[in-house]
């Protein structure tokens, strides 16, 4: 995608990939599992790419590879669910990321499910979770950026997030005695 505002990048002068994975290792990031999809036809992926965009209208922006399986579900269906994972749901942020050779409605297997207002299976015990409608889609390389207007909001108090650093999950210490 171009805009009027591009710069143009002499591509001589980039890291390389695996360089740039190196450095992107030192940011720490809650781990979302991202829902799309209905009843059979479900899919999902393991996020830590996930951001506020504006409060003003409530959105979000997530990342997703665009070789995904989840990709054609995610263009069927105009709609997401982020799920932020609690510290205790690394066996449901695995499951999402593939491990086991799960694709697809498989991946759900080991939780607990229920629709939202959009139709998208959300976990029942996460974190926190965002009921989206796709608002916007940017097609950037391999990737593309989602926008996703927020709809609905669950949270759950009193719980500590599932983190990932440095290629591998996290929990964040209590600071209380």
């Amino acid at each position: 995608m171009t805009t009027a505002n591009a710069i143009n990048v002499d591509t001589g002068h980039l890291v390389d990939g695996a360089r740039f994975k190196m450095a992107m290792r030192h940011l720490a990031g809650a781990v979302s599992v991202i829902t799309v999809g209905r009843g059979e036809d479900r899919s999902g992926f393991t996020a830590t790419s996930v951001s506020s965009l504006s409060a003003d209208v409530p959105s979000v922006i997530v990342s997703v590879n665009r070789t995904s399986s989840s990709w054609p579900v995610l263009e069927r269906y105009q709609r997401f669910c982020v799920n932020v994972l609690a510290h205790d749901q690394q066996h449901i942020a695995r499951s999402f990321a593939g491990h086991g050779g799960r694709q697809g409605v498989a991946r759900y297997a080991d939780a607990d499910w229920h629709e939202l207002a959009t139709g998208t299976p959300a976990l029942k015990d996460a974190l926190t979770v965002l009921d989206c409608f796709m608002e916007q889609v940017i097609h950037h390389h391999s990737h593309a950026i989602l926008i996703g207007h927020v709809c609905a909001v669950t949270v759950r108090p009193g719980v500590q997030p599932l983190l990932y650093w440095q290629g591998g999950y996290q929990r964040l210490k209590s600071t209380e005695p």
